[in-house]
């Protein structure tokens, strides 16, 4: 080799490193912060529609057409057969039995998935909708627009829909990824019937059902960001939650088998038995239950909100043994 080649002697030239993959643009952003934008979101949703439906003519207006005033008695009970059946699903929801044993179970399944604190953040997440809502039914005022269909005593949010919305959502705090979305379409269609019932027997309107929905859902999105703030268990956490193709099928269909059924067997029997304005009434406050409840479910559906009891159950790395002198 000449004097000023351009080629190193004796030096082998390096292999080009790999392109790293740009991360996704999902796991780009922080899941917590997910969740305090969906929360952000449900509180301004829930803002707006107590604004709306609350404080303007229209909105007044239009609760008083998808429920209009009884013309005996003047109250809000609709004129129809399924008035016995809804006030007896009211009745048994609202058993302090029964919702005592619903948040001991919550609580069970957090103790036996080795979830306590999730269990516990999902009970007080339940009793937060319940307060926030009588005292939101306190607090906020409903004017006299001068509408016929409309009284001056505020009904919004319905502490029903919401404290039902908390309980279906607090189990997704402490199930696991695949029970969650077996649990989320019927109890969705749960929380749905109750909604419908309270509208039926008369005791809340659209706005107050729809409001109870979104309050559910802000406070579940917030107790869910503070559990993905908290350090978690990173061996719980990156468990697989079962996610095969077989196992997405089988979801898809099921859902779309509920789907399917409540379009033949439950809407007839509805469109027979209660007025146009009603009808509306329960089919949208299902539909956007569904939705809501879903689009929650769907967000953290490969979360496992494993948090540890102290800082000693927390999973270190074990450190690498110092290499040994050779004497």
């Amino acid at each position: 080799m000449s004097i000023g080649s351009l080629y190193s002697v004796g030096r082998s030239t390096p292999a080009p490193q790999p392109a790293r993959p740009l991360p996704h643009a999902r796991a780009a952003v922080p899941l917590g912060l997910r969740l305090l934008a969906a929360a952000l979101f449900g509180l301004f949703a829930l803002a707006l529609t107590a604004a709306v439906f609350v404080r303007t003519y229209t909105g007044q207006w239009l609760d008083g057409v998808l429920l209009p005033r009884a013309e005996r008695g003047g109250g809000y009970e609709q004129q129809t057969v399924l008035v016995g059946p809804a006030k007896t699903v009211l009745a048994t929801f609202g058993s302090p039995t029964l919702i005592a044993t619903l948040l001991g179970a919550v609580l069970l399944v957090g103790v036996l998935r080795r979830r306590l604190v999730a269990g516990i953040v999902a009970v007080g997440m339940v009793v937060c909708v319940a307060l926030v809502a009588g005292a939101l039914k306190s607090a906020l005022p409903r004017p006299d627009l001068q509408i016929e269909s409309s009284t001056t005593h505020n009904s919004f949010p319905s502490g029903h829909v919401a404290a039902a919305t908390a309980l279906l959502l607090a189990f997704m705090l402490v199930l696991p990824g695949w029970a969650r979305r077996w649990l989320a379409v019927p109890g969705a269609a749960g929380v749905s019937v109750i909604a419908s019932a309270t509208m039926i027997a008369g005791w809340h309107r659209f706005s107050d059902v729809l409001g109870g929905v979104l309050l559910g859902v802000t406070l579940f999105c917030l107790a869910a960001a503070a559990l993905t703030a908290w350090p978690t268990d990173r061996d719980a956490a990156g468990r697989s939650d079962g996610g095969r193709l077989w196992h997405r099928l089988a979801e898809a269909g099921f859902g779309l088998a509920v789907l399917l059924w409540a379009l033949v067997v439950v809407v007839p029997g509805l469109v027979a038995s209660v007025q146009r304005g009603l009808l509306i009434a329960i089919v949208a406050a299902g539909a956007l239950t569904m939705f809501l409840v879903c689009a929650v479910v769907f967000l953290v559906r490969s979360t496992d909100f494993a948090v540890p009891l102290s800082r000693r159950s927390r999973t270190h790395p074990q450190p690498s043994p110092e290499p040994q002198k050779i004497s």
